[in-house]
């Protein structure tokens, strides 16, 4: 991306804070990781009232994901640098819904367990790995470039 001004150290911390919702979405699908990683559970633990208030509540995904899109994305007053990463954040979350339908259709097949394990462990490190890394490159104050998705993003985010 194109150096589109500074970016201020309140737009960085911003701008990470919606990469949460990807990273509580895609919880569920790292049961069989963690059960077979469980030091890796203590990385989850600050997270842990988040994940619980956002499953223990109904439609919460779908406000959060309208409130970002509606008060963030679609706000010109904010600067791009947090938008861009608003929706980035957004995409991230899309995948993980797509995803969720996809192993919906596996679990259907008999005798798909082996099969279900990868694919949960699969879309569980990649969206986690996208958002860690669109973390890192907020905070750096840099535009997270992740091929194909970031290309929607920039459509949307004008």
């Amino acid at each position: 991306m194109t150096f589109r001004g500074s970016t201020t150290a309140k737009d960085r911390v911003f701008a990470c804070l919606p990469y949460l919702l990807p990273i509580v979405e895609v919880f569920l699908f790292g049961g069989y990781f963690l059960k077979q990683f469980p030091i890796l559970q203590l990385l989850f633990l600050p997270l842990f009232p988040l994940i619980t208030i956002y499953y223990n509540v109904r439609y919460a995904g779908l406000i959060i994901f309208f409130a970002l899109f509606i008060f963030v994305v679609r706000n010109e007053k904010i600067s791009h640098f947090v938008r861009f990463n608003t929706m980035q954040a957004i995409m991230l979350d899309i995948v993980v819904f797509l995803f969720s339908i996809l192993t919906d259709l596996v679990r259907l097949v008999p005798a798909s367990g082996f099969a279900l394990q990868t694919l949960y462990t699969t879309i569980f490190l990649g969206i986690l790995v996208a958002s860690l890394y669109s973390i890192v490159q907020s905070l750096i104050g840099r535009y997270a470039e992740i091929p194909a998705l970031s290309e929607a993003v920039y459509m949307q985010v004008r």
